[in-house]
């Protein structure tokens, strides 16, 4: 990283500002004083309140952008080496940083940094230890990759010493952090378009862990495999919670769900009970999401009281198992997952949410994820009751990998599966009308855009 001082800092210019980590950077910045300027494709909600806040954007990227009384030029990793703002920052010898380092670089300014990271549950998890901290009056900032609606969006930005941070292992991103707490959810095979395999995978995981510092904290999953591959060799506090008590500091007993499929539980710390929980968002995964959270308030000698209640104030995020309304009987959920794990567990969250018949819509997310994880994917599918595929959500690549929906739907099928492929939204809009009905569960399911095609159903 290079030697750069945030409060020399005097005006600031991102490359890609309108994207939901670029955009709370640049307005952290401003709440600092500094002038922030920056670049996009086009307008979107996150540049006009940029705007609103004192911010210059320019829609399209140029070198006439670049202005000499730049101190810094910040760009995502998506911005490739050739782009005209990077080349005319490089001819006036102006300083740039990647989006990760500059967030590392903020970071620093926090002596209290928590950064959740993991496969699954980082946005959940962040929204879950957010809400702990403001009902413990602890006035963090906040940074997380979804839309709280408790907080009005994706930042929060505090008065204190308090840095809460959903944390990115792809492209190593989190390397460039300085975690005071650093929480590890899971440790699954995905990203592998970057990394080689799943002990790359790790060994990027361990590394992270090592960045705590003596006096810090580790919460860690004691259900990864292995977990004492990541903590062995630490010197900070290290505190374990998962679902076998023996193993575990902080685990979950007699489990039970209420109509809407969410879990209340007896919370016990080695093996002995402190309390009771009631979450307020569906499914057995956010047990264990809301047992990392608990332990990240217990490391700040928060109270039971404050950690039950933050808890239960959480009603969920934008994108995970969100309930969208009801159209003619039909109730429509929308849910991020895109690996098959996290597809896992929605689908037994599904089962615990009262229903007729599940009906999902999948549209599955990049070639390279869908190529590498193939098997998984049809395990994880095969058992779904009436499954429509959508083409592939590309995001970030193109199509040389002979990856399709296509593909996907005629192995489900020598499974028995009940599986529908569709190359357009508005075929799949007008099958789920002649197919579903009164008291059937509709969960459209993917991080691209499949959230559409639920959105438009509960508009026409």
């Amino acid at each position: 990283m290079q030697n750069i001082s945030l409060e020399k800092l005097k005006k600031v210019h991102f490359i890609g500002i309108g994207g939901i980590s670029m955009s709370a950077l640049a307005e952290i910045l401003i709440t600092k004083g500094i002038f922030v300027s920056g670049s996009d494709a086009k307008e979107s909600e996150l540049t006009v309140r940029l705007v609103s806040l004192g911010a210059k954007i320019i829609y399209g990227q140029s070198a006439e952008n670049i202005t000499s009384d730049i101190d810094l030029i910040v760009y995502t990793a998506a911005i490739h080496s050739d782009n005209p703002e990077l080349l005319a920052a490089q001819s006036l010898n102006i300083p740039t940083m990647v989006r990760a380092d500059f967030l590392g670089l903020i970071m620093k300014e926090y002596k209290n940094a928590i950064n959740i990271a993991g496969t699954h549950g980082k946005t959940t998890t962040t929204s879950m230890v957010s809400h702990i901290l403001m009902e413990g009056n602890c006035d963090p900032t906040i940074l997380v990759g979804g839309i709280i609606p408790s907080i009005g969006g994706n930042l929060r930005i505090g008065h204190s010493e308090n840095f809460v941070n959903e944390s990115c292992e792809y492209t190593n991103s989190f390397l460039s952090f300085f975690p005071t707490t650093a929480v590890i959810l899971n440790v699954e095979e995905d990203h592998l378009d970057f990394f080689k395999d799943i002990d790359d995978i790790r060994n990027s995981f361990k590394k992270f862990a090592m960045l705590v510092p003596d006096h810090g904290y580790v919460i860690i999953n004691s259900d990864i495999d292995k977990p004492e591959y990541f903590t062995s060799d630490l010197s900070c506090h290290v505190v374990t919670f998962g679902s076998d008590p023996e193993k575990s500091d902080y685990s979950a007993e007699n489990i039970e769900y209420n109509e809407k499929g969410c879990c209340h539980y007896t919370l016990l710390k080695h093996g002995k009970k402190i309390t009771e929980i009631q979450l307020s968002v569906p499914g057995l995964h956010n047990v264990y999401n809301s047992l990392a959270a608990a332990v990240v308030g217990f490391s700040m000698n928060l109270s039971i009281d404050v950690i039950k209640n933050g808890l239960f104030s959480y009603t969920g995020t934008n994108r995970r198992f969100q309930y969208k309304g009801e159209v003619n009987g039909i109730t429509i959920i929308d849910d991020y997952a895109h690996h098959p794990d996290e597809i896992a567990a929605t689908l037994k969250t599904a089962e615990n949410y009262p229903h007729k018949e599940l009906w999902v819509i999948l549209q599955p997310h990049t070639y390279s994820r869908l190529k590498a994880l193939f098997d998984r994917f049809v395990e994880a599918l095969s058992s779904v009751p009436h499954l429509i595929l959508a083409d592939i959500y590309a995001a970030r690549e193109t199509d040389t990998l002979g990856m399709s929906s296509e593909l996907l739907a005629e192995e489900l099928k020598k499974h028995g599966t009940d599986v529908h492929y569709f190359s357009d939204f508005k075929s799949i809009e007008e099958f789920v009308k002649n197919n579903c009905v009164h008291g059937d569960l509709l969960i459209t399911m993917g991080a691209g855009n499949v959230v559409n095609i639920g959105e438009d159903l509960l508009v026409k």
